[in-house]
């Protein structure tokens, strides 16, 4: 968000605590982009803002909801309030449970694998409309088909992303993989160290699609510890997500940090072939 739209989401999402009678004395920015993301003190309240209509609020409290009853080590909503979305001054607030992040287990990559294991075996407990995996490459491959969308993509960049796009979900496809409800996202930086353990956050990608390819999110490391999983799938979904962010990254609207930089490191991976890296693997490999 732009420094305008920031000032107006606080200030809504303040208000709105203040209406439910949570006490907001001062508020600190915890993460900025297409959402907002918030500590309010000193209720200690985790709040995500986002433009109404810019979000999928109901679809991360729902599943938030469904996925506690299920004891599936996910981050909690707060319970001082309704679990619901929140709506005030064109913004969609949704509050949940602040948690003071603590050190990471000894064996981390093996608590990940576990913490991971355990996440999509409760998932396959829950009945939920979500999009399929498949949707959001279609979303890549047309940010890439569309110059007005990736206006600096070279050429052959755009050649490569397109061909790898394509070949990546064909292979996958063709390995008529058992698919279940996902994260869509489960990289490190959506995982809390806390004091009730390794949890999860930000189910905004939540989607239908092969275990592999929430795995291909993870570090190499983790990847390895997590039980049986189809190694040649895991290849070809780490082959399409490293596409897919490189795609994201000449969007023309992203706004991520050196997101060009970002996007050629990923374009000379996939030219050098495999073995194919986790994305976090990326600033060793580049």
């Amino acid at each position: 968000m732009d420094a305008e739209s920031v000032s107006r989401a606080t200030a809504a999402a303040a208000a709105l605590a203040r209406e439910l009678s949570l006490r907001v004395d001062d508020i600190v920015v915890v993460h900025n982009s297409n959402k907002l993301a918030l500590r309010l003190l000193p209720c200690d309240v985790f709040a995500r803002v986002a433009v109404v209509g810019q979000e999928v609020a109901g679809l991360e409290v729902e599943l938030a909801l469904r996925l506690a009853e299920t004891g599936s080590p996910v981050a909690a909503l707060e319970p001082r309030v309704e679990p619901r979305v929140h709506e005030r001054d064109g913004f969609a607030v949704t509050l949940w449970t602040w948690y003071d992040v603590v050190a990471p287990e000894p064996d981390s990559p093996g608590a990940y694998a576990d913490v991971l294991h355990r996440l999509h075996v409760g998932m396959r407990r829950v009945q939920l409309a979500t999009p399929h995996f498949l949707d959001r490459v279609a979303e890549a491959e047309r940010l890439v088909t569309h110059r007005e969308n990736s206006p600096a993509l070279p050429d052959s960049d755009r050649h490569l992303l397109l061909t790898t796009l394509r070949d990546a979900r064909d292979r996958i496809n063709g390995r008529g993989a058992v698919e279940q409800l996902l994260h869509g996202e489960p990289h490190p930086g959506n995982l809390l160290s806390t004091r009730n353990g390794p949890l999860f956050i930000d189910f905004e990608t939540c989607c239908r699609g092969p275990v592999e390819f929430d795995v291909a999110h993870t570090p190499e490391e983790v990847s390895a510890r997590y039980p049986d999983l189809d190694q040649g799938l895991l290849t070809q979904c780490r082959r399409l997500v490293l596409a897919m962010v490189a795609a994201w990254r000449w969007d023309i609207g992203d706004e991520f940090p050196d997101g060009h930089q970002h996007g050629r490191d990923i374009l000379s991976l996939l030219r050098q072939g495999p073995p194919w890296p986790a994305l976090g693997a990326l600033v060793s490999r580049t």
